[in-house]
């Protein structure tokens, strides 16, 4: 009887264009001839383009990873210029794809760019994870940082992971069979609205300069088998400080994704495990509104309405509406300085913040207020458009 062998895997070969371009690697004997064709038969996807994703498809590309898939379904805004480097001011307007698209291909012609417009989901990760080797997460939001973890242990790819916030940032690598996941680390999401959106919080626009560049690292290590992978470990990036610091993970048996007996055997809707997120998203149901026009209007008439700014007090110097400000965190111990028979109409940057102030005034017994609906930047847009936006 004949005996089945496995086909070997096709190597990818280097013409002298690309030897001469990759040259710096081949004269390293952790990459070499061999390593670079590595990289140049890899197929890694980057879930985003946007502050991670901009260094880590910028420099995997420059490395010559041969097959980069990007997952965007967004456009350039002249808010994301200040950190994601691979749009520029020409580029506002423009799908993120496109953008993106254009600079890596001026940057490496030999690279097979795939890319996919559409929002990431629990319909079309495991199709669309099912042609990479290694999955690369470049998202800013937790149930997509869920459904990424999911997806890459139900298909065996590694997750590179990063996020960042202000001035601080993470990067380890879940996924791998010796290590844990994303669900070892963060067994439940926090609760909705705990942690701030970088729309609400900021981020330093270096920092993901620093942890999208590591993302890239850990990737291309994977690819060379090469050095100490982050597996297992969480490194910790203190801009503000210049510090780092690293966390042993440890694999969770009973984790229900990766342990010993899974109960995640499918993707879930992970906006509903996640609670609802995000300024995109309706804030907490049951808030009364107003809309700016209406709050215009009847200021201009006069009316005795209380406006109340529970911004930070940095963003008040940005732009406001002679709102009187107490900042969300200090409403509590403040609140003796609210007029409790007045109408009171609170406001923040998009209502998100607002809507919380709304419904802590409430419980305490205040009557007559309401949200802004769409904050101050519903304002800016409809109301004042000489008004500046963050």
């Amino acid at each position: 009887m004949a005996t089945i062998t496995e086909p070997k895997p096709e190597i990818a070969t280097l013409n002298n264009d690309e030897i001469l371009r990759y040259s710096r690697h081949l004269i390293m004997p952790e990459v070499g001839m061999e390593g670079q064709q590595k990289l140049k038969a890899a197929r890694v996807l980057c879930i985003g383009a946007g502050g991670l994703g901009s260094p880590l498809s910028l420099y995997l590309t420059a490395a010559g990873v041969g097959t980069l898939g990007i997952v965007d379904f967004d456009v350039v805004d002249y808010t994301n210029l200040q950190r994601q480097i691979i749009h520029t001011t020409d580029d506002v307007g423009r799908k993120k794809l496109d953008s993106a698209s254009e600079k890596l291909k001026a940057i490496n012609p030999f690279i097979n760019l795939k890319t996919f417009e559409t929002r990431l989901s629990s319909e079309n990760a495991l199709e669309i994870f099912r042609d990479f080797d290694i999955i690369a997460d470049g998202t800013d939001n937790f149930p997509t940082r869920y459904l990424v973890n999911d997806a890459c242990v139900l298909t065996g790819k590694p997750n590179v992971y990063g996020s960042i916030f202000r001035f601080e940032g993470q990067a380890s690598i879940f996924g791998k069979e010796e290590g844990p996941c994303y669900r070892c680390l963060y067994p439940e999401p926090p609760p909705p609205g705990l942690v701030p959106s970088c729309a609400e919080g900021g981020v330093l626009g270096i920092l993901p300069g620093l942890v999208g560049v590591i993302q890239a690292t850990e990737v291309i290590k994977l690819i060379l088998g090469q050095g100490e992978p982050l597996i297992g470990r969480l490194l910790l990036v203190d801009a503000l400080a210049m510090k780092f610091r690293e966390l042993k993970l440890r694999k969770n048996p009973d984790c229900p994704a990766c342990g010993t007996h899974p109960t995640v055997t499918k993707l879930i809707d992970y906006n509903e495990f996640c609670g609802i997120r995000g300024e995109e998203k309706p804030v907490e149901t049951g808030v009364p509104e107003v809309q700016v026009e209406e709050l215009k209007r009847r200021l201009d008439a006069g009316e005795d309405i209380f406006v109340l700014d529970v911004r930070e007090p940095h963003e008040y110097q940005i732009c406001n509406i002679n709102g009187y400000l107490i900042p969300l965190g200090d409403l509590p111990k403040r609140v003796h300085e609210l007029d409790s028979s007045r109408e009171i109409v609170a406001h923040c940057r998009s209502g998100v913040r607002s809507a919380k102030a709304v419904n802590f005034l409430r419980q305490a017994g205040f009557k007559k207020v309401h949200n802004l609906a769409g904050g101050i930047l519903a304002w800016a847009d409809r109301v004042d458009p000489k008004m500046p936006k963050y």
